[in-house]
């Protein structure tokens, strides 16, 4: 099911990769600031030009939304590609080895094919709607815990959401003094994927962007976790804040956000992009 999606998405991400692992440690990337702490280079350009080319050479009348051309509508309504060609810029040009390459294929806003690809250790996790989720040839399946107690969690400190900073670390302090620990790795995408593999229990942010989150989404989905807004709603997606990880993790995160903050309380103090 949806095999020739995720087919291109893998070949596509593997582009990007090689792309990223040659420019790796350059000292030409030519970085700005797109805004405030939000990083592009020539990096992040030249592998987001190379996966957009290799899909539409594949599905020319598919939609692309990628983190720095935005969005190019296609001509069959319904499917979209949602791409982040370096997630993790900030980490990439200091040289912290934490980066990857995220591609969904969303038909009518549901994720039904995704790649998330470190290349630098060529770690490949991929999944496709009602056909699972996989590391490498691996298929990824979690076991469930009760709660925070003697949870591993990941999050990342919502640099679009300054404005919510009170309230995120009013959030960060109670899970932390349930949770075994909880780590900041700087590229939400990778997150997500090794939360779907197990290697984090569960993950939790404010306004990420939806190439931050399509791909990754699917995957904690496949393998058996669970993933929701604030409200335990499905405006992951668009609104970018999550609550992901095994059933019980998420449902004890959604017990603790459900007493500081709401989709709402969020959306009045720092709306999210585009609306």
């Amino acid at each position: 099911m949806h095999e020739d999606l995720l087919a291109v998405a893998v070949d596509a991400a593997r582009i990007g990769g090689e792309i990223l692992t040659r420019l790796y440690g350059s000292t030409d990337l030519g970085a700005e600031e797109k805004a405030k702490n939000d990083l592009v280079s020539r990096a992040d350009r030249e592998s987001e030009t190379a996966i957009v080319a290799h899909i539409l050479g594949a599905f020319p009348d598919h939609s692309i939304l990628a983190e720095e051309g935005g969005h190019q509508p296609g001509a069959r309504e319904g499917f979209e590609w949602i791409i982040d060609p370096l997630d993790g810029t900030a980490n990439f040009l200091r040289g912290v080895p934490m980066f990857c390459v995220s591609i969904a294929c969303v038909e009518h806003g549901r994720p039904i094919a995704a790649a998330v690809l470190d290349p630098l250790r060529d770690d490949l996790f991929t999944a496709t709607r009602g056909g699972g989720a996989w590391r490498g040839s691996t298929p990824l399946r979690l076991r469930d815990r009760p709660g925070l107690d003697g949870a591993f969690l990941a999050t990342g400190f919502p640099f679009r959401a300054h404005g919510a900073i009170d309230t995120y670390l009013t959030l960060f302090r109670e899970i932390f003094l349930e949770a075994r620990g909880i780590r900041r790795c700087g590229a939400a995408a990778l997150d997500l994927a090794y939360t779907a593999a197990g290697v984090f229990d569960g993950f939790f942010e404010f306004r990420l962007a939806p190439w931050d989150v399509a791909a990754g989404s699917l995957l904690v989905e496949e393998a058996g976790g669970v993933i929701t807004d604030l409200d335990g709603g499905d405006r992951f997606i668009a609104g970018g804040n999550i609550l992901a990880g095994l059933p019980g993790v998420h449902r004890r995160l959604r017990e603790i956000a459900t007493r500081h903050v709401s989709e709402a309380l969020l959306d009045r103090m720092v709306p999210a992009q585009g609306g």
